[in-house]
């Protein structure tokens, strides 16, 4: 037992250190700006650009309408099928499963050939139409993390009691959905939610072929250009992503303590 114990420790250390060395390398790199020791002027040069600003806020703009995309087409879905049509369940897995299979150049040009100029509904006409193409394209790759973050919270409730209890109430579809189940399965969809905007901030493929001042392509540019700035922006990026990680730990402390439905 104890040497079994031993080698978990020992391999746990070596898959910490395969992800935490280069992370700990880059953040020195990062820090050697200057000849004379170490100093946070890449990081303050970071700050201060005013690209990384107008990216930055762009990408974080353009997370959150995804998520709010995202929710309302994914939460009403999920819902109906566990509830009317379970029959449907896999062929909808399959359909979430896709932007994983996909990959992310070749739906951008799909996108590209179906919304120019000249098609039927040229949203790459105008910079609005091809920031709403932008926000589809960001709720499509996230699809498959949001369904199954949703689904998984309604396994923790017994959404056909609480239908039925809400329908005798007079309460119709929307409040329903948006009074009671929604409530119900906030962390999960708080879970999806941050997974979303992790994904968001760090893509590139998409923004930069509809030519869009997203976070991504900066980190791009700048990595072509600089070579401090590009390891501090890394740092920043892995910051961001892992508390995006951590929020979702921490909410899932909040999670229902109910046993977990497999019907």
């Amino acid at each position: 037992m104890k040497r079994s114990t031993l080698w978990s420790w020992v391999i746990f250390g070596l898959g910490a250190a395969y992800f935490l060395v280069p992370l700990l390398a880059t953040f020195e790199f990062s820090l050697r700006i200057r000849r004379e020791g170490y100093t946070l002027d890449a990081y303050a040069s970071v700050f201060s650009d005013v690209r990384f600003q107008a990216t930055f806020g762009y990408s974080l703009v353009v997370g959150i309408c995804s998520i709010i995309a995202g929710i309302v087409i994914v939460v009403p879905a999920a819902y109906f099928v566990r509830l009317r049509m379970p029959q449907l369940r896999p062929i909808i897995e399959f359909v979430t499963l896709l932007p994983l299979i996909i990959p992310a150049i070749i739906l951008v040009f799909g996108y590209i050939r179906l919304y120019n100029s000249s098609s039927w509904l040229p949203l790459t006409g105008s910079a609005l139409g091809t920031d709403i193409l932008l926000t589809l394209a960001y709720v499509a790759l996230a699809l498959p993390y949001m369904y199954r973050a949703v689904d998984t919270g309604l396994r923790t409730i017994d959404v056909q009691t609480l239908t039925e209890a809400a329908t005798i109430l007079g309460a119709n579809q929307f409040t329903i959905i948006a009074r009671v189940i929604f409530p119900n399965i906030i962390v999960a969809v708080l879970s999806g939610a941050f997974l979303t905007l992790a994904i968001v901030m760090g893509e590139f493929t998409i923004a930069s072929l509809l030519n869009r001042p997203a976070f991504g392509p900066y980190l791009q540019n700048v990595g072509a250009n600089r070579a401090f700035e590009p390891a501090a922006l890394a740092v920043i990026s892995f910051v961001f992503t892992w508390g995006a990680m951590a929020m979702i730990q921490l909410l899932s402390r909040f999670a229902p303590k109910t046993a977990v439905r497999t019907d």
